[in-house]
């Protein structure tokens, strides 16, 4: 599977951000053969100011921003994986969610979060409501790829829900807010996904002041095989399915599994 991470930095601009990503994905074009294309979290419009309310500017899944992806799409004959706020038909908060958009320009599928981000100090569920506790797993040119966003990411739980549902890689657009001892987080982590269910992790992150970046991918033995620093970037990859058999055939650890059970 080829994959280009697509690192920015997003403004509180939807439109501003729509023109940013087609400037982006204009460096890549049909004849680089990708198979998938990732951008960031929160890459349809920037979460702002923490008192920014995010449901005037969350948009409908045939909305503007999706239309925008779908196009891309098509163009380059990838799928495409972004972040927005989705605006529910009921109204009120948004959701953070994923998209998935095939080479086709259908909407594939979708993940919206489920771990919001209240930590740091942060309260992400003031702003956004969490999605329903369900793992999402697409296939994407013959792999199964999980979906994960961002804080997800410190809930090893989680990672093994998409293993268990047959990911043979994860995907986790993010925009990791930058801190001390953020960065090394972000690596340690990603890492240790990799490790521990033995699969790639794709991640691709916002950069810029206030995020770290680091788009990055690890291979099933937690080695980082690419990574970004904090500037917009485009980066290549190819990650392979034999590479996560070969890892599993050598550490065994899913199958040595025993199920620990609380009393």
């Amino acid at each position: 599977m080829r994959v280009a991470l697509v690192q920015l930095a997003s403004s509180t601009s939807s439109a501003t951000n729509r023109d940013n990503i087609r400037d982006q994905l204009a460096e890549l074009d049909e004849s680089d053969g990708l198979d998938l294309v990732v951008l960031p979290e929160g890459a349809m419009h920037d979460f702002g100011s923490p008192d920014l309310d995010l449901a005037p500017v969350a948009e409908l899944l045939d909305g503007p921003f999706v239309s925008m992806l779908a196009a891309e799409a098509v163009r380059l004959r990838s799928t495409i994986v972004a972040g927005m706020f989705e605006r529910p038909d009921e109204g009120g908060l948004p959701f953070n969610t994923l998209v998935v958009v095939g080479p086709d320009g259908a909407l594939r599928a979708t993940y919206r979060k489920i771990h919001l981000y209240d930590s740091f100090g942060y309260q992400e569920s003031d702003r956004l409501r969490a999605g329903d506790i369900t793992p999402v797993v697409v296939e994407i040119a013959g792999q199964q790829v999980g979906l994960m966003t961002c804080y997800d990411l410190r809930f090893p739980e989680h990672a093994r829900a998409l293993v268990d549902s047959g990911a043979e890689a994860i995907v986790l657009p993010a925009a990791w807010v930058a801190g001390e001892h953020k960065l090394d987080h972000w690596r340690t982590l990603l890492s240790a996904r990799a490790i521990e269910n033995t699969i790639h992790m794709i991640a691709a992150a916002q950069g810029g002041e206030r995020y770290v970046g680091h788009s990055l991918v690890a291979d099933p033995w937690g080695s980082i095989v690419v990574e970004a620093q904090s500037d917009p970037a485009i980066v290549r990859v190819d990650v392979d399915a034999e590479d996560v058999k070969r890892a599993r055939d050598a550490n065994p650890s899913l199958a040595n599994r025993r199920m620990l059970h609380t009393s």
